[in-house]
């Protein structure tokens, strides 16, 4: 339980090994994440920052090493290794993560559908709920629901989709949120409205009652600037850096200081097709 000075672990990563083929990606990752962290994975293009979201929320499985996930379906919630677990148990402890991808992967059919995806099969809501989920979660991320709802895919526009994603993400009010790239393909402007949306929702308490934990993948330097994560900068396979946004900022290391000069390059790349 959470008691003052204590927060338990919510993501423990141990000496996280993969590759493929011959590229080695991951060569021994280690990292510990606290319940109620604001976590922000950077680092050079084909560094691993997605090869490592992909193994925490269970898509991936360690070559050797592991990653262990808080299981919010048990009594104290403990670390569970998900490469022990079949796909059963992986739905079990997603019934309490959200994941926003950087491509906002909107399914055909319409916005509503697209949000309420999961709600009855996941939490066991009825109609009359979900759509009631539906239009809080569409109105917490500014958008209207009567104007909204009925809209398909192609309908939305980038920064719409991205926030409409977020909404998705929210109605199963997860506990674990993983962000992959949010403010990607966005003018300043957009951005910022969703980088605000990305600190509203992670200071707001999920049903269980516990603070949520947000992992975002970027090279976003104006969301670290303003959200001011903690930040974790993957090089050479391994967590390189692991440190606040102010020292991150502020570090000259060789390799930390040329990676600052191209994250805005390498934030408007990672939007192409």
């Amino acid at each position: 339980m959470d008691v003052e000075g204590f927060r338990p672990l919510e993501i423990q990563v141990t000496n996280l090994h993969k590759s493929f083929g011959t590229n080695k990606v991951l060569q021994g990752v280690d990292l510990s994440i606290h319940r109620g962290e604001m976590i922000a994975i950077v680092g050079a293009s084909g560094g691993g920052k997605s090869v490592l979201l992909k193994h925490m929320i269970g898509i991936l499985r360690p070559d050797n090493g592991s990653v262990c996930v808080a299981d919010h379906e048990s009594p104290d919630s403990p670390l569970v290794d998900l490469s022990t677990l079949d796909e059963e148990g992986l739905d079990r402890l997603r019934r309490h993560w959200g994941v926003v991808f950087q491509k906002n992967a909107l399914f055909s059919g319409n916005v509503f559908d697209n949000v309420a995806l999961g709600l009855e099969d996941v939490k066991g809501m009825e109609d009359q709920r979900i759509r009631e989920r539906v239009e809080e979660v569409l109105k917490a991320v500014g958008l209207d629901y009567s104007t909204v709802a009925p809209m398909g895919r192609e309908q939305v526009s980038g920064g719409m989709a991205k926030r409409i994603a977020i909404a998705r993400a929210l109605a199963l009010d997860p506990v674990l949120i993983f962000h992959d790239e949010p403010t990607t393909g966005l003018d300043p402007g957009r951005a910022e409205q969703i980088q605000e949306l990305i600190r509203e929702v992670h200071h707001r308490t999920p049903e269980l009652g516990i603070q949520r934990t947000t992992v975002i993948v970027t090279h976003d330097s104006s969301l670290l600037y303003r959200l001011q994560p903690r930040i974790i900068m993957l090089a050479e396979g391994k967590v390189f850096f692991d440190g606040t946004a102010k020292d991150f900022e502020n570090n000259t290391s060789p390799i930390v200081r040329p990676y600052q000069a191209l994250m805005p390059i390498l934030h408007a790349r990672e939007d192409r097709p």
